[in-house]
Order: C-alpha cells, then sequence, then structure tokens
C-alpha cells in the first residue's frame, strides 16, 4: 500500500528544493490532511501546493520538525534495503580517509539517515536513536547493520533527553551479540579502554579527533591543562607527544578512573594528575593555588542546547574562557572549543577577544578547527555543522 500523500502551504517547499530534509508542521496544510491521522513514526509521501512529489519520509505529528525525508525517489521504500544501500555509502567514504574501524559510520541527515548515530569501534557499535520514525525502523538498522559491517555486537544508547523532544522513553539495551564491559580504540599512537554502556553518549568523541591530531604540535615540553578531560582523548595524547606534565579535570570519578588506566595503557601514568570536580571550581581552585599552564584545553558540554540557552550559555563560555586565560603562562596557548550549534565561530571568536581583553591579554589566532571527516556537512542543513575550535597564543599587553 503507498504512504499517505502530506501537502504544503504554498511556498513551503523551498527549503526543501534547495536540499533541506525537515519540514515544520506549520509548513503543511492541515485543512487538507489533519496531523491526527497519523502516528509517530508513519511513512508518508510529500507534495507542494501544486502536487508535485518532494519526498518521501517519516511523520511525527507531536514534533515542531514534524517530517523529516528519507528519499526523493519515487521507487524507493523506506525498509532495510534502503539502511543497507546508505550504510554502504557510508562506509566507503569513512574507509576512504580511515585506516582503523574507528569512526562515526553514520552522522544522521548528512548520510540520508536522519535521527540515526552509529559510531563503529572495531568489531562493536553504538547506535543512537533521536526520533520516532527511526525508532521504528530500529530492527532494520540492526540487520543493515549485521549486513554491511557483520559487528560482534552492537549497543543501543537511546538514552539522549532529546528523545523527549520526539516523546520517546529514554533506554539502553544490547541490541546484537556480546558486548564486552569494556572495548578498546586507537586514535594517534594511543590505545583507549571504554565502555560502550556506561561511556558518555555513545562512548566516545570522534568528531574532536582531528582537533586533537592538531593540538599535537603545541605539547611539547609543555605543561598542560586539559578541562573536562572524560577519559583523556585530550590528555593522553599530549602525553603521549611529548608533554611534560599533564593535568585533567573533570567532574566524574569514574572518567578519571578510567582516564589513570588509559594512562597506565599508554606508558604515561607519571606525566598524568587528575582533579575531580566542577571545572569552573576547580580553576578558581587552580588559580587560588598560583599554578601556571603553557597550554590549556577547554573542551566543555554544550552550555548551549537550545535557543533558550543562548544568554545563559554566553556567560558560561565567557567565564571558563576567562578564568582559563588567568592560568596561561605569557606566551601560551589556549584550545577553546564549543560543540553548542547555536553558538557561531564568530561569536566564539569574540568571546576569546573579550575574554583575553578582561585579563589584559591579546590574542593570535593560529588555527581553527572543526569536526572530522566522519562528520560531513550538508550544507542545506546548517544544523549538521557545529563543531568548532580555536589554537590561539595569548600574549601580555605591551
Amino acid at each position: 500500500m503507498s504512504p499517505a500523500t502530506i501537502k504544503l502551504n504554498k511556498n513551503a517547499d523551498r527549503r526543501i528544493r534547495e536540499g533541506h530534509s525537515w519540514i515544520y508542521s506549520n509548513e503543511i496544510n492541515t485543512r487538507l490532511t489533519s496531523l491526527k491521522n497519523f502516528e509517530a513514526g508513519d511513512i508518508v509521501d510529500v507534495v507542494n501546493h501544486q502536487d508535485k512529489w518532494l519526498g518521501r519520509g517519516y511523520i511525527n505529528p507531536n514534533s515542531l520538525i514534524c517530517i523529516r525525508l528519507l528519499t526523493r525517489d519515487k521507487k524507493i521504500a523506506i525498509n532495510k534495503s534502503l539502511i543497507v544501500h546508505r550504510l554502504n555509502i557510508a562506509l566507503s567514504l569513512r574507509e576512504r580517509f580511515y585506516q582503523k574501524p574507528f569512526y562515526r559510520l553514520v552522522y544522521g541527515d548528512s548520510d540520508g539517515l536522519p535521527g540515526l548515530i552509529v559510531d563503529r569501534y572495531g568489531d562493536y557499535c553504538t547506535v543512537a536513536i533521536s526520533t520516532a520514525g527511526m525508532e521504528t525502523l530500529k530492527e532494520a538498522i540492526v540487520e543493515a547493520l549485521n549486513q554491511v559491517i557483520k559487528p560482534k555486537g552492537i549497543v543501543i544508547r537511546n538514552d539522549s533527553s532529546a528523545r523527549s523532544i520526539e516523546g520517546l522513553d529514554r533506554y539502553s539495551e544490547i541490541g546484537f551479540g556480546d558486548v564486552p564491559e569494556s572495548v578498546m580504540i586507537e586514535e594517534g599512537d594511543c590505545q583507549f579502554s571504554l565502555s560502550l554502556l556506561e561511556g558518555q553518549k555513545t562512548g566516545w568523541f570522534y568528531d574532536q579527533a582531528a582537533n586533537r591530531r592538531r593540538m599535537l604540535d603545541y605539547v611539547e615540553g609543555k605543561t598542560v591543562l586539559d578541562v573536562c578531560s572524560y577519559i583523556g582523548a585530550w590528555s593522553l595524547q599530549a602525553a603521549r607527544a611529548g608533554a611534560q606534565k599533564v593535568t585533567s579535570v573533570d567532574v566524574s570519578e569514574s572518567a578519571l578512573d578510567r582516564l589513570f588506566h588509559n594512562a597506565e595503557l599508554n606508558g604515561v601514568s607519571d606525566k598524568v594528575e587528575a582533579i575531580q570536580g566542577d571545572a569552573f571550581e576547580a580553576l578558581k581552585a587552580l588559580k587560588q593555588g598560583a599554578e601556571k599552564f603553557d597550554v590549556i584545553i577547554l573542551d566543555p558540554p554544550a552550555f548551549i542546547k537550545r535557543r533558550k540557552d543562548i544568554k545563559s550559555g554566553l556567560i558560561a563560555y565567557r567565564r571558563l574562557n576567562e578564568m582559563a586565560i588567568r592560568l596561561l603562562n605569557n606566551d601560551g596557548i589556549l584550545i577553546s572549543a564549543s560543540c553548542s550549534f547555536h553558538l557561531s565561530s564568530q561569536d566564539l571568536l569574540k568571546i576569546l577577544q573579550q575574554s583575553a581583553r578582561h585579563n589584559d591579554r591579546w590574542l593570535q589566532v593560529l588555527e581553527e578547527g572543526k569536526q572530522g571527516r566522519d562528520h560531513p556537512v550538508n550544507p542545506a542543513i546548517v544544523e549538521t555543522g557545529y563543531l568548532k575550535a580555536f589554537y590561539c597564543r595569548v600574549l601580555r599587553s605591551s
């Protein structure tokens, strides 16, 4: 049976024709078709006000982003075969640039699978589903992954708060096979032990891998402070690259326990120390102790998750960067990142400039980093580009 058809209001198809895949509820002609006729996750066809076919996707009548398109070809059904096809295309990109199977395999809309994230950890995968439409396809997703990459185990990490927007429950489970308590991954010259069942988000932050490689040029012989360190991705690679000493700060005791374990795995335990606690309180205590560092890395969680968080988030980013700059030696390096989509690169740069001037310092921006190639940006969907990082030289004013 053919999917039901949704007609858009006049002029509501422009973004879709330009390549976007989201349709908002106020763009739908509800006088012709009531949204009450649909269940979350139903497959629908979409036409413009002149009945021109635009695409096929899934609908959630209870969400502001009401429809997400998965195909613009009338002949294609939304099923396991489509997912297998999209996985193969996504895999071909990653295998072009990554010699080992440690990367984000599926990055939502950018890989033609909106609402789906898949991270690959060698023989294991984590799957994160954020929309009702993808939730209805969960079994097909697992089957498609087994067909394309044949993992030993798949973890479903559907515990993100973003699922509440779609009216979905939060849970984690084993989707396939057996998954050990810890798995090993490689990044650069380091090995890391991590938990796919209990780690933050999907277990690892692949999006910063390229930026961590950039960091290696700045740390040899230096004292390094890594704020919001998690299990040591920045810290331990800095230590392996020749840093004199690395101080890691994280609020999670369990994350720091694993960081120390990873330090032992990489033979850098003698270089690494840690402070467990809130980032702001830790920076305050370091200032009171008259501590100074040559390189400071700021990779905090998103302070601006939604538009309503912008005001408080801007204050938090400004405060964090001001406090960090106070701890930098003259001619030090500040690496400051943000994963908040609602904070633009220019806004972060403005914050860095203001933070430097507040401390009577001036900046030279040496490099700007973005998310890695396994997080490709769809230029029609600006929301797919969110990560930014600045590498700054910080000098006393003269």
